[in-house]
């Protein structure tokens, strides 16, 4: 059985409590990908207005969706984050999760620049990016 997951939203006490103290000596922690995670996560959840339900999704089959965002009852985000800027595929579960929340928008966030389709349900882009794209939020903190 997995433990409940669980996300520190200030990814600096992380790494002072770790003894991280280089962006080297982070790259090389095996607690980089659950610290971009949850930095990005931080990032989105300080920017949403009180009224946006957030939560993690996952099903007793596997199927897990890292940030879900409902902007109302028809208007579900399924948001799952890769630190991968070559190839950010999620799992299947990703799209096995959306598909039982019925989701909006599918999105992969990720560290690189440029946004793109991978198929057509499903986008990538950065923070930057997807804070941008929707008008009447905050900006996302400097990264």
């Amino acid at each position: 059985m997995r433990s409940p997951k669980v996300y520190v939203r200030d990814s600096g006490l992380v790494h002072a409590l770790l003894g991280i103290r280089t962006q080297e000596e982070l790259f090389g922690h095996p607690i980089v990908g659950p610290s971009w995670e949850g930095m990005l996560i931080e990032n989105i959840l300080s920017s949403l207005p009180a009224t946006v339900r957030s939560w993690f999704y996952r099903t007793s089959a596997g199927a897990e969706i890292d940030l879900v965002l409902e902007f109302g009852p028809k208007n579900i985000w399924a948001i799952e984050i890769k630190r991968s800027i070559s190839n950010p595929v999620p799992s299947k579960g990703f799209y096995i999760g959306c598909a039982d929340l019925q989701a909006a928008r599918q999105i992969i966030l990720y560290p690189g620049k440029e946004s793109y389709r991978t198929d057509p349900r499903s986008e990538v882009m950065s923070l930057d990016q997807f804070m941008k794209e929707r008008p009447g939020l905050a900006r996302s903190k400097r990264l």
